[in-house]
């Protein structure tokens, strides 16, 4: 978010309109110094909502102009290269302060509409910040979902949400792939995630779902998109069913959930 953007702050505030349950934010909302107002204005409306969230690269440094075409080379996941650093923790203290829960190595109980969801999250993997030792362990088996969330879904996080039964990891970071080629889709991800899965819903392992935003982002020094559009994801979870059956009141949700 740039502060003069003004158009994608009413944008986003108007999600609200939507009635989410839960509102996940997986990080990346700065990109300027100045842009923790903006960002607070476009979340407003939402913040009234149950919210979780953890940062991303673009909370921590500012982009800084480089060339594009380094995306596509092997060594662009090696090597970081970062701007100025951010403001992130003034915009922590505003989205506690409104109520939403900083799940950075963090795993607990949140209360959403009368159901209980463990929910658990690392620092971005992209920058080698997650220590998801911190938070390992198998999460409450009678909440009614397991959620995990990250900033980059890189695999070594996507395996070991997986291998601890969480039902759905939720993740942002690539942009969608933000170059797409109708029939081949991403170029890129920018991280060790396969191109099948930029954007849009997968399984991962057996019984775990991912979800990947494409999000509304660009860098302001690349602020192209093509044949993927911005976006905001609203997820519906359908209650597990046994045989075709109607859901009993108690089923718990994501292990067998469609996610739309």
């Amino acid at each position: 978010m740039l502060p003069g953007q003004r158009s994608k702050q009413r944008w986003i505030a108007a999600l609200d309109a939507l009635e989410p349950d839960l509102v996940v934010n997986t990080g990346d909302n700065l990109a300027h110094k100045q842009a923790v107002p903006a960002v607070v204005r476009a979340l407003g409306p939402l913040m009234h909502r149950p919210g979780i969230f953890i940062f991303g690269s673009n909370d921590y440094y500012a982009p800084k102009p480089k060339n594009p075409v380094r995306y596509l080379l092997p060594s662009a996941k090696k090597k970081r290269i970062h701007g100025i650093k951010l403001p992130w923790r003034d915009l922590r203290a505003a989205m506690i302060e409104r109520g939403w829960h900083d799940l950075t190595h963090v795993r607990k109980i949140v209360s959403v509409d009368g159901r209980n969801i463990a929910v658990a999250g690392v620092d971005d993997p992209h920058l080698r910040r997650d220590r998801y030792q911190q938070i390992a362990g198998r999460p409450d088996p009678t909440a009614a979902l397991r959620l995990g969330i990250t900033h980059s879904p890189e695999p070594r996080v996507l395996d070991a949400f997986a291998n601890d039964g969480y039902d759905l990891v939720l993740a942002g970071h690539t942009h969608g792939g933000q170059l797409r080629i109708p029939g081949y889709g991403a170029l890129v991800t920018n991280c060790d995630l396969d191109r099948s899965r930029a954007r849009g819903a997968s399984r991962w392992g057996s019984h775990m779902w991912l979800h990947v935003s494409a999000g509304l982002g660009t860098s302001p020094y690349a602020p192209v998109r093509f044949a993927c559009p911005p976006e905001a994801s609203l997820l519906t979870l359908v209650p597990r069913t046994n045989g075709g059956e109607a859901a009993k009141p108690n089923t718990r949700f994501g292990a067998r959930a469609d996610v739309r």
